[in-house]
C-alpha cells in the first residue's frame, strides 16, 4: 500500500520538474528570465524619463529630442516583447480561468489605449531640438504621460506579471 503511495509521489515530483511546454495552441515557451527583463526595461525607461526632464529643465532640446528617440525606441521594444511573449503566453496559458483572462484582456486593452498616447506624444515632441517653440507646451504633456507609465507600471508588476508561470500541459 505504502509503495502506491511512493509511486504517486515520485510521479507528481517528476511532473513538477519537466520542461514547461508551449502555450496551449502556440509556439510560445515560458521564459524563466521574462519578468525579469521586462522589469529592468521598466527601470531603464523610467531612468531615461529622469534624464529627459533634466535635460529640458537645462534647455538642453537637443538632448531631449535624442533621448525622446531613444525612449520611442525602448518602449516600442518593450511593447512588442510584452504583446508577443506575455499578453499571448498569458491569454492561451490561463485561458480555462475567466477572471484572469478578463484581467488579461483589460491590461491588453488599457496597455494599447496608453502606447497610442505615449507614442503620440514621443512624436511630437521629439522635434523639440528643432523646433522650440514646443517647449511650453512639453512639460504638462510629458508630466501627464509620466503619471500613467508609472502607475502602469506598478500595477504591472504588481498584479500581471505573478500571473506569468510555467505551463505543464
Amino acid at each position: 500500500m505504502f509503495g502506491l503511495f511512493n509511486r504517486n509521489k515520485k510521479a507528481a515530483e517528476a511532473a513538477v520538474q519537466q520542461e514547461p511546454t508551449t502555450a496551449p495552441g502556440t509556439t510560445i515557451r515560458y521564459s524563466p528570465d521574462l519578468v525579469e527583463s521586462l522589469e529592468a526595461d521598466h527601470k531603464k525607461l523610467l531612468g531615461l524619463y529622469g534624464k529627459i526632464q533634466k535635460a529640458f529643465d537645462a534647455k538642453q532640446f537637443e538632448e531631449v529630442s535624442s533621448m525622446l528617440k531613444s525612449f520611442k525606441s525602448g518602449l516600442n521594444a518593450h511593447l512588442l516583447t510584452e504583446n508577443v511573449r506575455l499578453y499571448i503566453y498569458l491569454d492561451h496559458s490561463l485561458s480555462e480561468d475567466p477572471l484572469n483572462s478578463e484581467l488579461i484582456h483589460g491590461f491588453r486593452r488599457e496597455m494599447d489605449d496608453i502606447a497610442k498616447v505615449a507614442l503620440g506624444f514621443l512624436t511630437k515632441y521629439e522635434t523639440i531640438g528643432v523646433d522650440e517653440h514646443l517647449a511650453p507646451y512639453f512639460m504638462k504633456d510629458f508630466a501627464t504621460i509620466g503619471e500613467v507609465l508609472v502607475e502602469r507600471i506598478e500595477r504591472e508588476e504588481s498584479t500581471l506579471y505573478p500571473l506569468y508561470m510555467p505551463s505543464y500541459t
